[in-house]
């Protein structure tokens, strides 16, 4: 760097002097940074004591796969808002149809579909056997089941749910509770019982909303 004048020479060694200063201040936080590192290694070496280093038994470290992690919370809260979509105290038997299966239909829906139903004309695509659980786990289960299927776009679907053979006075306690939460489903738009060769008395066969939200 030639000066040309004494303005120059004075700039010229400002910008040195400033440079020696900024390499001072480096070598000041590096050397700070080493004692504050060395300090931690011999308070930690305080802590823990004398160590061994342990032999070498030529085994292999294997990496194990890590559980995915699980969404508790989100879980509890879906649970909660599945409980709350449909009640026990809800009266269904206004709605349903005065037929031997004591079936049910949408407003708008015609008879015809509900006897197309009870005729197998739709293919059952899936099923949920709620037959020996509880009330309430029978009712989560239910919600969480219309739910997937609407997922799926699925418009058939068989819901088990038993004679009530094996409850206190043989009462279809779960018969009946199932046809109110169905009534209370938006997606539901008919149901009726299964055909024998289907569950009979033991079950229904629920049709669906379609995917576009009209027509049966």
């Amino acid at each position: 760097m030639k000066a040309r004048s004494l303005a120059d020479l004075a700039a010229i060694k400002q910008v040195l002097q400033a440079q020696a200063r900024e390499a001072a201040e480096r070598e000041a936080r590096r050397r700070e940074q080493e004692a504050r590192e060395r300090r931690e290694r011999e308070l930690f070496a305080r802590s823990v004591g004398p160590v061994q280093v342990l032999k070498d038994r030529g085994r292999a470290e294997l990496q194990r796969p890590r559980p995915a992690p699980h969404p508790q919370q989100r879980a509890l809260d879906e649970r909660s808002v599945l409980r709350e979509a449909i009640s026990d105290e809800f009266d269904v038997e206004t709605l349903l149809d005065t037929d031997e299966a004591l079936s049910f239909r949408r407003p708008g829906v015609g008879p015809e579909v509900v006897r197309r139903l009870r005729r197998g004309d739709w293919v059952i695509q899936a099923q949920i056997d709620l037959h020996g659980l509880r009330r309430d786990e029978a009712r989560e289960q239910l919600a969480a089941f219309l739910r997937e299927a609407v997922r799926q776009g699925l418009r058939c679907v068989r819901v088990v749910h038993g004679k009530g053979n094996g409850s206190p006075g043989r009462e279809p306690v779960l018969k009946a509770k199932v046809k109110s939460w169905l009534v209370q489903k938006s997606e539901v738009i008919a149901f009726t019982q299964a055909r024998a060769l289907d569950g009979g008395a033991g079950a229904l066969v629920v049709l669906l909303r379609p995917s576009g939200g009209r027509g049966p």
